[in-house]
């Protein structure tokens, strides 16, 4: 794939008058570092003064619901198995047994050769099925083999992909490779009828070293197709951050109001409370307004979260808080 062709095929920059930034390494370079550095004070500062606003009684009671609408629940660990994928996804189709009109979960994401299993379990919903993929979690593997998996993941039915950057490649300055590789898995997205699965591309923002960079690759994944952008793998010491996510927000506002094209956010690990949760969504609301609080735009990745959310909208719904015992253990 030559530079040129990557240009052309990236949808961020396609037809948005920031073409020529992707034509070579070095106008890639000389946007990115031309973006304005990060205040870190006025940002950190920002985001604590966002986190003590407060949401009451009914707004309350809206705002759990649409929490509980924007998770994607997860699970990815080696030990999975098809029953507890079915199990998951029973639990996202009916949070909570008792109370039918609590809303299902934007997604169940799973590794590739659950995508199967999890699309059979979820027919006749509108939930989506989401799949790591490009080596999750380290991101080492060949391009190949990166494409390879997300192909796999898509013919099973996958409706979405999390791809991981090379993190590596991109502390190293090589930003072009790291643009290249997000269009090219973008590519792999495509389905049989000409379609594409949504990608959403995930930095792991811990690892990243300053919020300049944490600004510039959201730019770079953008620019390169991305369809969400997300913070983390949730397999790292440091994960979502409200610093980071108000950034992250402030630069899909800002691709928006350069090229037309809205791309969703994804905060994922360290968030398990409904407050923390509520920070996030005021948060959203204060930086991007009300198009960007739906489920199609902004979700969060912490499958632990969705039982603090049940145990408060049980509480506003009884009176009465009912405590982790009345929740399913996932």
């Amino acid at each position: 794939m030559t530079m040129s062709t990557v240009a052309a095929n990236a949808p961020g920059v396609a037809g948005s008058g920031l073409a020529d930034v992707a034509a070579s390494e070095a106008s890639l370079r000389r946007f990115l570092h031309g973006l304005p550095g990060v205040d870190q004070v006025g940002l950190e500062a920002r985001a604590a003064s966002l986190g003590t606003r407060s949401i009451k009684t009914t707004a309350k009671a809206y705002a759990i619901d649409l929490a509980i609408s924007m998770i994607d629940l997860t699970t990815l660990e080696g030990a999975d198995t098809v029953g507890k994928v079915r199990a998951l996804c029973a639990k996202g189709r009916t949070p909570d047994p008792t109370d039918p009109t609590t809303p299902r979960v934007a997604a169940i994401c799973v590794y590739p050769d659950m995508v199967a299993t999890a699309k059979d379990a979820l027919k006749g919903t509108d939930i989506q099925v989401a799949s790591v993929a490009t080596a999750f979690p380290a991101g080492r593997a060949a391009l190949r083999v990166k494409l390879a998996d997300t192909a796999d993941a898509v013919a099973a039915g996958a409706d979405e992909i999390d791809m991981v950057i090379d993190r590596g490649a991109f502390l190293s300055g090589r930003y072009f490779d790291v643009f290249q590789e997000i269009v090219a898995v973008k590519e792999a997205c495509k389905r049989a009828d000409g379609s594409y699965a949504h990608l959403k591309v995930i930095f792991e923002t811990g690892e990243l070293q300053t919020y300049d960079n944490v600004r510039r690759v959201s730019w770079l994944a953008m620019l390169a197709g991305a369809d969400f952008i997300k913070t983390s793998t949730g397999k790292v010491a440091v994960n979502a951050t409200p610093p980071v996510t108000l950034l992250m927000l402030e630069a899909v506002r800002d691709f928006r109001a350069a090229t037309g094209v809205q791309v969703g956010v994804k905060p994922a690990g360290g968030i398990k409370t409904t407050k923390d949760a509520m920070k996030y969504l005021v948060m959203v609301n204060e930086t991007l307004g009300d198009d960007w609080l739906t489920p199609h735009w902004f979700r969060f990745g912490a499958s632990s979260l969705l039982n603090d959310l049940l145990m408060q909208r049980q509480k506003l719904t009884t009176g009465r808080y009912s405590g982790p015992d009345y929740v399913t253990v996932d």
